[in-house]
């Protein structure tokens, strides 16, 4: 029996600065996963590629601070335009775009998409066939229709990947979707026509990125396979066999976890449940996917909960309202409305973005709070940067976000600041769309909880 194993991604990045011994290097030894979840539930753990818990630790060069802040920048922008229904056609190359690689400093987990004989391929630099079973896709909670590179893919047509590529004729169960489907009308902006125009013809699909990144292939169903034992028949997906623009070698694909009917979420949500939470790790860590809910019944779990708010423009974003933020123990004072375009909560934005009102006013007190300390450049977006070196010992305010319906998120000093920076920025107005990044989400259990219609936060969740 031949099974493509697929790693899912989640971004974030490891250079935050600590509470105590701010310049110091991450820890070089995994400390594994922190909780034991629940025997019951479908979960999967969850790894940083750069990170002594991941297989490609010291492998590959770590992108800069600055590069993925320039990516998150672009990234970010471009979920806010479609949110507010002006996403651009970014495979016009009339259009000026940005240019860069998609290194998005991801976690890591292990599933099984196939089944059958043979093995899959991987595609090295050079073109060269070699055997091996992972993928590593990346995580997205902003898209819908998860796809990964197929076989055939040839480059340039495709990019090279450091996994084996999935060869769809080596699973017994892998089936093109038909052009004349429910399931390849409900693609919606992600279809892309049929094969020809017979009657078995097969459905296309194309799915566009912010950066003029694109891939384009035929939509698919095959069985997923999370944690070894539970499997979902004639899941959909998208089989690329073509792409436009520069992806990470480090990457196969996007598991989509966004709103829309073709992501794993609404794939799943009978099964197992129409919820799913997951836990960014310290830099040292592992941390979890949990499908179907959180990652454990325990009865004396307590999430943290705020009202879940859903676009009418782009139901693929999972919307929550702030209402206030608390710097070394007194909260700010900003009144409510300023937050009240909303915030995308999201697992691949980087950094947490706030109206310009209240960043100022977190600015203001998080500055006063830090006067002892030398202060530094800027670095990209990140306006509040600070010298720490020599140190060996660094005081940081603590900081909470207050969401509607009064749940409080208590950061962690390293969910606060980012390669010796305050990790926030503003967006460009008040009435701009704000994004609830994962440097901030690091270490709590974050619950979407779609069918009660709530974002929980567990504090220590890894």
């Amino acid at each position: 029996m031949c099974s493509l194993v697929v790693i899912l991604l989640l971004s974030i990045s490891t250079s935050v600065a600590h509470g105590a011994g701010a310049g110091r290097q991450p820890k070089s030894f995994c400390s594994g996963l922190k909780v034991a979840p629940s025997a019951e539930g479908t979960w999967v753990p969850l790894h940083r590629p750069f990170g002594p818990c991941s297989p490609s630790a010291g492998r590959v060069p770590v992108p800069s601070l600055l590069e993925m802040l320039r990516w998150d920048q672009v990234r970010t922008e471009y979920v806010r335009r479609k949110a507010s229904g002006g996403a651009e056609d970014v495979l016009n190359p009339a259009k000026p775009h940005v240019e860069m690689y998609q290194t998005d400093f991801s976690l890591r987990s292990p599933f099984e998409v196939g089944s059958g004989s043979g093995s899959s391929a991987r595609i090295d630099a050079d073109g060269d066939p070699t055997v091996a079973s992972q993928q590593t896709m990346a995580i997205d909670t902003t898209v819908d229709v998860p796809w990964i590179q197929c076989a055939p893919c040839p480059i340039p047509q495709c990019y090279p990947q450091r996994d084996p590529l999935f060869d769809p004729s080596t699973s017994s169960t892998a089936a093109a979707v038909r052009c004349s489907s429910p399931a390849c009308r409900s693609l919606g902006p992600y279809g892309n026509g049929c094969s020809n125009t017979s009657a078995n013809a097969e459905c296309r699909y194309l799915i566009e990125y912010s950066d003029d990144r694109a891939t384009a292939g035929t939509y698919m169903t095959d069985t997923l396979t999370i944690s070894g034992s539970t499997t979902i028949r004639n899941f959909r997906f998208g089989c690329s066999h073509a792409v436009r623009g520069k992806f990470s070698d480090l990457t196969a694909g996007t598991m989509s976890l966004g709103g829309g009917a073709q992501s794993l979420l609404a794939q799943t949500a009978r099964s197992l449940g129409n919820a799913f939470s997951y836990c960014v790790p310290p830099a040292s860590a592992s941390g979890f996917l949990s499908i179907g809910g959180p990652v454990t019944t325990n009865s004396t779990t307590v999430f943290a909960t705020t009202p879940l708010v859903r676009s009418a423009i782009n139901p693929s974003l999972y919307l929550v309202r702030l209402q206030g933020i608390v710097v070394a123990g007194r909260r700010l004072r900003i009144q409510p409305v300023v937050f009240s375009a909303g915030a995308v909560m999201d697992s691949s934005a980087v950094i947490t973005q706030l109206p310009p009102t209240a960043y100022r006013a977190l600015r203001r007190a998080f500055r006063s709070a830090m006067r002892a300390y030398p202060r530094s450049g800027a670095t990209g977006t990140l306006d509040t940067c600070y010298d720490f070196l020599g140190l060996t010992n660094v005081r940081v305010p603590a900081v909470s976000l207050v969401f509607g319906g009064g749940a409080v998120v208590v950061l962690d000093p390293p969910a606060v600041m980012l390669g010796g920076c305050l990790a926030f920025t503003a967006t460009s107005s008040d009435l701009a769309l704000g994004f609830i990044g994962n440097v901030q989400q690091q270490t709590h259990e974050v619950l979407y909880d779609v069918a009660a219609g709530g974002v929980g936060f567990r504090r220590g969740g890894c």
